[in-house]
């Protein structure tokens, strides 16, 4: 409930600093790659009258640039992306059957895909497939709508998959060799079947492998802390036990299909969002306390209890429900045998495939607590529950706190003091929680919640508005040779003397320096911002400060006016406000190499 209420209100606050943008390495993949001019794929369609004894034709033809290729759409899974042809739905026309190449694809053994037969396209091809039109409906005036998504690769690189559209009009059509395309269609469907088979033998096989991950070795100290719970427990309920488990982990699954399928977000894709890594973070170190003694998640047997009175407190549905949840989570950083082309697989197929598929992982990865729950004579090998689980208890919690430390290691440095604020706020929220007895009166139970969820929004919602730096100037590393050269060339340069373990250096670039008003002054002026970062031992920055400066503390702001003596460079130390900082950099002026002295007024 607190970590809910934090997250709700400080989430937008870090979600318009997050960095979610990503940049393109290739351009134009449509048109062009880097500077070329030449379409790297071109794609044309057209498809012809239907005739006495030949149904009416599509054709789609591809035009690959000389070096390139693109693949099959009979690709198998497991390596490079197959080939996609899709039509805009119209009740004036139908596919009647499948797609074939002309010509048919060259194929290649690749070791680098565990000897994968990779299919390609060089220079052109042509897919064909019959088509049903509407009766009463003249084919000239069709315009068939659809878009071929092709990956175009060289020998040295490969460029993202692309949609190219295409509109086909009646025409005389693409002459074709004999075919039988009877023949191929039974063939097709049951290579489709075969693989589909082999997939999900994979999905299951990589979802078993799954519970052997790192990512997930913390969190199974839960399930092992249950199993040894449910030991005095009849066969039924520990089955119902482990079927809620494996619920909470299914419905994970399910929910990532879903992503998976409406929006191609890929396994492990959600750990690319800031707002999710810092929502993890905070929620295993939560359960961290909680393992700790420091207070209780108030859900019946999620994770025993600190008194040792209630050691052996009965594992709940709802516990074991969301230890599946929380098992699975933990576990999507990671991947394992089979799960790297089981999940490419699901890329450009039906959304049904990448429930399937999906499903069929989770079911592997449920699988064993399925069995322990159906057979739990399997674990009678475990101790008897006792005192020990309490220290187990705790020993498993500094295995979540590393969890923690991992964690921090996925973000982005600048989240780093925010996140920790945060997590000392609910450390405060926890501890305050704790302390109430589980026997005092509702209302001081309720004003204990309520004062700690109050307590780590507000940290929450500071750390991130305060702590998170969001820089608005173009800032560049001081040196020495910087300013001379800066200088040299007329610049009118500013620098910021500055240190992390320096509060009133962050207070003066947050509300009086890197603000909204001084980056336009600075933009408008073309001068020059330097930082000048002190928090490690400089000889070079010191020499400045105490030589070129007169200081010997900081914080230090020198604005150097272009064209003027060192003498006249403009200084404010101490704790400083934006007009100061306004008023110094007009005193300063523009850059510009025509000045020649420096107006102190």
């Amino acid at each position: 409930m607190v970590l809910a209420g934090v997250l709700i209100f400080a989430a937008p606050v870090w979600a318009q600093s997050a960095d979610e943008s990503f940049g393109g390495r290739f351009s134009g993949f449509g048109g062009r790659f880097g500077a070329s001019a030449e379409p790297v794929v071109s794609v044309a369609s057209q498809f012809n009258a239907p005739t006495a004894d030949q149904p009416a034709r599509l054709f789609v033809t591809a035009t690959i640039k000389p070096g390139w290729h693109i693949y099959s759409i009979t690709q198998p899974p497991g390596g490079p992306l197959a080939t996609k042809i899709r039509l805009t739905p119209s009740q004036e026309y139908r596919i009647a059957g499948y797609f074939q190449a002309v010509p048919p694809p060259e194929t290649k053994v690749e070791p680098v895909f565990d000897n994968l037969a990779v299919e390609s396209h060089y220079g052109s091809v042509t897919w064909h497939a019959p088509l049903e039109l509407a009766p009463g409906i003249d084919p000239a005036t069709i315009r068939i709508e659809g878009v071929l998504n092709a990956q175009a690769c060289d020998a040295n690189a490969c460029m993202p998959p692309k949609d190219f559209p295409f509109t086909a009009v009646l025409g005389p059509g693409v002459a074709l060799p004999e075919e039988k395309p009877a023949e191929s269609e039974p063939s097709r469907q049951a290579l489709a079947t075969e693989v589909l088979a082999a997939t999900l033998m994979g999905a299951f096989l990589g979802g078993l492998i799954l519970n052997l991950m790192p990512c997930v070795l913390p969190v199974i100290s839960l399930k092992l802390l249950s199993f040894i719970e449910q030991g005095g427990q009849s066969r039924g309920q520990v089955f119902v036990l482990n079927l809620w488990y494996a619920a909470g982990l299914m419905l994970v699954f399910l929910i990532l299909a879903t992503f998976s399928a409406s929006f191609s977000l890929a396994w492990g894709e959600q750990f690319t969002l800031t707002w999710f890594k810092v929502t993890l973070t905070a929620l295993v170190f939560v359960m961290a306390l909680s393992f700790l003694g420091v207070w209780e998640i108030p859900i019946p047997g999620f994770m025993g209890s600190g008194a040792a009175g209630q050691l052996q407190t009965q594992e709940g549905a709802p516990g074991a429900f969301l230890k599946g949840v929380f098992t699975t989570i933990l576990a999507t950083p990671c991947t394992g045998p089979f799960l790297g082309p089981v999940f490419g697989f699901t890329l450009e197929e039906p959304a049904y495939v990448s429930y399937l598929v999906f499903g069929t992982v989770g079911l592997g990865m449920a699988s064993p607590y399925l069995i322990i729950g159906a057979l739990p004579e399997l674990i009678r090998f475990l101790p008897k529950p006792g005192a020990w689980m309490e220290t187990l208890k705790q020993v498993m919690a500094f295995l979540l706190l590393g969890t923690v430390v991992y964690l921090f290691t996925t973000m982005t440095e600048r989240y780093f003091i925010p996140t920790l604020t945060l997590l000392v706020g609910l450390w405060f929220a926890c501890w305050l929680i704790g302390r109430t007895p589980i026997t005092a009166p509702p209302s001081k139970r309720n004003a204990a919640w309520i004062g700690g969820a109050a307590t780590a929004i507000l940290v929450g919602i500071l750390a991130f508005t305060l702590l998170l730096e969001d820089l608005k100037l173009p800032w560049v590393m001081f040196s020495s040779e910087a300013l001379a050269q800066a200088r040299q060339e007329g610049k009118t340069v500013m620098v910021d003397f500055t240190a992390d373990w320096c509060p009133n250096c962050k207070w003066n670039l947050a509300w009086a320096i890197d603000t909204k008003r001084v980056n336009q002054l600075v933009r408008k002026n073309g001068v020059v911002p330097m930082v000048a970062d002190w928090t490690d031992r400089s000889p070079m920055i010191k020499e400045v400060l105490t030589k070129d400066l007169g200081r010997q503390s900081i914080p230090v702001l020198a604005i150097w006016p272009a064209g003027a003596p060192d003498e006249d460079v403009v200084i404010l130390d101490g704790t400083l406000i934006e007009s100061q900082v306004l008023q110094a950099l007009e005193r300063a002026g523009p850059s510009g190499n025509g000045r020649q002295s420096f107006n102190s007024q």
